[in-house]
């Protein structure tokens, strides 16, 4: 059992890199199976379809996200940065990951859109709920502003634009 779950894994390790390379509509199946050293049947054996791949490689980015900005502890007065080193930390570490996620809400497909929707939003949630936890007025306010940022920072970091973040110390 441990080879089958060892090689989904493989699946949606190569499924990253190429979705973060070439975007979703010029991913193909055909091409991650070739990625992986299978055939396409062996892959729509654990996915159902390109979609059903996607989410499962947006899925552990996302999570990845989550767990992190859960995890974090930090005195109020550092939660934002702390969480935000953390949120870098995931960007130099699983770069594709997150370049993924950063073009995920322009797919324009329906099913897709509105699962990625919901994942935003449970991250955007998740914030909000830290935040109020640790005494932050205006924690909405204050999780839009930190969401914000992190987009910002990952367009930067994306397109090598360090200029756009005029607030970053060097």
């Amino acid at each position: 059992m441990a080879g089958r779950e060892d090689r989904k894994e493989q699946i949606i390790d190569k499924a990253v890199g190429l979705f973060a390379e070439l975007g979703y509509y010029k991913t193909t199946t055909a091409m991650v199976a070739k990625a992986v050293g299978v055939t396409q049947p062996y892959v729509f054996h654990f996915f159902k379809n390109k979609e059903e791949l996607f989410k499962a490689v947006n899925d552990r980015a996302m999570n990845r996200i989550y767990e992190t900005f859960t995890q974090v502890e930090a005195p109020p007065d550092r939660l934002m940065e702390t969480m935000g080193h953390a949120f870098i930390q995931i960007m130099e570490a699983h770069r594709d990951e997150i370049i993924m996620v950063m073009q995920a809400h322009a797919i324009s497909e329906p099913v897709i859109r509105d699962y990625v929707r919901e994942q935003f939003q449970i991250i955007y949630e998740a914030i909000v709920v830290k935040f109020k936890s640790a005494g932050i007025l205006n924690a909405e306010e204050a999780a839009s502003q930190f969401f914000g940022t992190g987009l910002l920072i990952t367009v930067s970091e994306v397109l090598d634009l360090p200029q756009l973040l005029c607030f970053k110390s060097k």
